[in-house]
């Protein structure tokens, strides 16, 4: 489809008028949410405020205020991207929540939406052995969000941010600059553990690519703007976790912890090392394919990776 500007120029007045036809359009074509918001309504006051340069959670009787022919046409732009191009919101506005906490995103990296996050709010408990947590890796961090929440959350600990998309990195940088953390946080660029040789961790976090060619090839069009570099593995998805698994041993401190997003391709890795003690997080806020092993427990079986 292709939105004729000219009437909603003239015919359209208000905040209210643009988020209740941008709600509308939405529903009609069907645009996919799986990026941030649960409803297409949410999603069209977020889109539309963001275009005016107002926060999501603005006085709502901004939603009367009359609108401007600039201002009108920047609202149309967005609503272009969102509904004709199919890009998710978070790279229209350039700007993703994780943990309560706005990030920086743009397309170079993979939009904020890890389930584990609700580890991090529990610092990992049961899984992580009690004490002071001095070294973390994010590994495969992508826009970096997981390892800077990790920096809020265990505030004595050095994180390392590791990728191996220096794209990425530049992502993450402008992360770690916008939430003052230079003196906690390195971004270190790396092809996994490539270039930590010697380097010990605490915990060792990731969400690598894990997505298998059959889960890709469906996928909504949204998820045709993320970098197919951080989605996929290999048939499996598993590509990258193999070697995770078979490398970790070495760059953990006794008793660290290793964590991983697998998604749903935890089928297959259950499949292929049913006798791996992995434990398979239990997520009450919805999410599935996050397992956890201690570095004791992976060293016995690293070989079969």
């Amino acid at each position: 489809m292709m939105i004729d500007q000219e009437p909603l120029l003239t015919e359209f007045k208000t905040v209210r008028d643009f988020v209740r036809w941008t709600c509308s359009l939405m529903n009609q074509q069907q645009v996919f949410l799986g990026h941030g918001n649960v409803s297409t309504w949410d999603e069209s006051v977020q889109l539309v405020l963001a275009a005016l340069y107002l926060p999501w959670n603005s006085d709502p009787a901004v939603m009367d205020s009359r609108l401007l022919p600039t201002e009108k046409a920047r609202i149309i732009s967005f609503v272009r991207d969102r509904v004709e191009a199919r890009k998710p919101l978070p790279y229209i506005t350039q700007e993703a929540w994780f943990m309560g906490m706005p990030f920086y995103v743009d397309e170079r990296v993979l939009i904020p939406r890890s389930p584990i996050a609700q580890l991090i709010e529990t610092e990992f408990s049961p899984f992580l052995r009690p004490g002071l947590v001095e070294s973390v890796l994010d590994l495969c961090t992508g826009s970096g969000c997981i390892g800077i929440a990790c920096a809020y959350t265990f505030e004595e600990a050095e994180v390392d941010l590791v990728d191996i998309s220096e794209d990425a990195l530049d992502v993450a940088q402008t992360n770690v600059e916008k939430h003052e953390l230079a003196e906690q946080v390195n971004v270190i660029h790396s092809d996994l553990f490539n270039g930590l040789e010697g380097k010990r961790y605490d915990l060792i976090v990731s969400n690598p690519p894990y997505v298998d060619k059959p889960d890709f090839d469906s996928m909504p069009e949204e998820f045709q703007h993320e970098p197919e570099l951080a989605l996929t593995s290999g048939e499996d998805g598993l590509d990258i976790t193999r070697r995770i698994l078979r490398e970790a041993c070495d760059h953990l401190n006794d008793e660290g912890l290793l964590v991983v997003e697998v998604g749903n391709s935890e089928v297959h890795l259950m499949t292929q090392f049913p006798h791996v003690p992995l434990i398979w997080v239990d997520l009450p806020e919805g999410g599935n394919g996050v397992f956890a092993i201690t570095k004791e427990e992976l060293a016995q079986y690293r070989d079969e990776f």
